[in-house]
């Protein structure tokens, strides 16, 4: 590989990694939502993967085992849509480049 080659791959390297610094950003003013039980219960996510709120309907009161069924359900459906919006946006910028994990860190 010659110079010019290398340093075309070093800059090409360098904005992919700004772009990915951008869409991290960008991802976490998005927000995903996982319900279950009908709605029950409800779980927002950011983009990021993290759980920003979670509502329970009053109804639920008292059955504290089943509460604790949908929650789980709720988050794993919430931080399931913010993984997919995340590899997707992240895709946009690779170009559909595999990149291995953590290359432009987490």
């Amino acid at each position: 590989m010659s110079l010019p080659d290398l340093k075309g791959l070093i800059e090409t390297a360098q904005r992919i990694q700004a772009e990915v610094a951008r869409v991290r950003e960008e991802l976490g003013g998005k927000i995903v939502e996982g319900e279950t039980g009908g709605g029950l219960v409800r779980c927002v996510a950011s983009g990021r993967g993290e759980v920003v709120s979670i509502s329970i309907d009053p109804s639920l009161a008292g059955d504290k085992k089943m509460i604790e069924d949908l929650v789980v359900g709720a988050v794993n459906i919430a931080l399931g849509r913010a993984r997919d919006l995340a590899q997707n946006d992240f895709s946009r910028v690779t170009g559909g480049l595999p990149l291995p994990p953590g290359m432009f860190g987490s």
